[in-house]
């Protein structure tokens, strides 16, 4: 297949490459663990140089869509892997280990965006959205509340398929989505009596907050959440560079 160029002009073509070899992953074309062609089976099958396809696997490995393993080859990466899904959960015990758990999803409801949804995550008034709570446990004690939501557009019949909103890399790969960076808000507050309640602490306890929209490759919101966390003697941990 050769890449079409007749698409818009100021658009650079290692992007364009990216683009169609990005779909591939999205539509499930490419499966996770699925080993791919080397560049030059693919500049030719593209029609675009040797380099321009370096150039767009590279952007590709740092958009974590592949990895790069020595001397095996490149692989599509997982994005539901341990790894991979962690990144959305930096929160560490006392001892400094991550607190990633699989969360406990509660009923997901369809309703009408509200003025902050809709600002969040760049829709229009009337178009519909899911909502949703997520709990995740650490020894068995709640420490993360998490109320999210996500644009019904993407996400259709998405009470249907309870079992992948999990997590926004499940349910993003669900749907053919790729996700992209996230954009990220922390605070203290006190916590409210529903968070308080499903914390198991008093109502006004202390907590972080923090406010999370996830964007697609290149795209859309997929999802804006708001969490409250109660970690004694743990901390948050964002790692840069």
């Amino acid at each position: 297949m050769v890449l079409d160029l007749q698409r818009p002009l100021h658009r650079a073509l290692y992007l364009q490459v990216r683009d169609a070899l990005a779909e591939r992953i999205a539509s499930g074309t490419w499966k996770p663990g699925t080993p791919i062609a080397n560049e030059g089976d693919l500049a030719r099958e593209l029609g675009v140089s040797g380099g321009t396809v370096r150039k767009a696997l590279e952007l590709m490995e740092t958009q974590r869509l592949i990895r790069r393993r020595q001397g095996r080859g490149t692989f599509v990466s997982d994005q539901t892997s341990d790894d991979l899904a962690a990144r959305f959960c930096k929160f560490r015990g006392p001892d400094g280990e991550r607190l990633f758990s699989r969360a406990v999803v509660g009923d997901i409801t369809r309703g009408v965006s509200s003025e902050d949804e809709r600002r969040c995550l760049n829709l229009t008034p009337g178009e519909a959205v899911y909502r949703m709570q997520r709990v995740r446990r650490n020894r068995g004690q709640p420490f993360m509340v998490k109320h999210a939501v996500v644009p019904a557009a993407l996400f259709p019949d998405l009470p249907e398929r309870k079992e992948v909103a999990v997590s926004i890399s499940l349910l993003a790969q669900a749907f053919c989505l790729l996700v992209g960076k996230s954009e990220e808000r922390l605070c203290l507050c006190a916590a409210p009596e529903g968070v308080a309640e499903a914390l198991g602490v008093a109502q006004g306890t202390p907590v972080m907050q923090l406010e999370r929209v996830v964007l697609a490759l290149d795209g859309p919101p997929l999802e804006w959440s708001r969490a409250h966390c109660h970690v004694p003697g743990g901390h948050y941990l964002a790692e840069l560079g």
